[in-house]
């Protein structure tokens, strides 16, 4: 069997639809606050000023990230609120996610230069992608990250 393709759409946040919001928000709830068992404040007043990149298996939304300018989260260009849906994770759409992400930081804001704070688990996953670990890692919202930069 062969696993579908997602369909990808980069939106600007006033041009997010009222129920493409509140999926996104729904998703990031259902892992990072739901799954991972933690407590914080996901909707924390950057969604305005950021682009986002929303996954779509078939019409639903399966794959989300959020990207922001240089200087406006990071010095670099960075890419955050990495989630995949826990059902479809055995498909590989973090890969096809992040790189639509990357292409989208590249094509959008001119640079090749993206800045992530990976939880430290996902180390080797950014690593195939072409980032690198920097400093020493640290606890965010109580979980284990680490600063990765990616060049090119």
């Amino acid at each position: 069997m062969q696993t579908k393709p997602l369909l990808f759409k980069v939106k600007s946040y006033t041009n997010l639809s009222r129920d493409e919001l509140y999926t996104m928000l729904q998703l990031r709830a259902e892992v990072f606050v739901v799954e991972q068992d933690c407590v914080y404040q996901d909707i924390d007043g950057k969604d305005d000023i950021a682009l986002h990149v929303l996954g779509y298996k078939e019409k639903e939304l399966v794959a989300y990230t959020r990207i922001f300018p240089p200087k406006t989260y990071f010095e670099y260009a960075s890419i955050g609120r990495v989630v995949v849906r826990a059902s479809e994770r055995k498909h590989a759409y973090g890969y096809d996610l992040m790189k639509k992400s990357i292409e989208a930081v590249e094509h959008t804001y001119n640079t090749t230069t993206i800045k992530i704070s990976a939880q430290t688990y996902l180390k080797s996953f950014y690593n195939n992608l072409g980032f690198k670990e920097v400093g020493e890692g640290y606890l965010e919202d109580g979980i284990p990250h680490i600063g990765m930069i990616k060049t090119s």
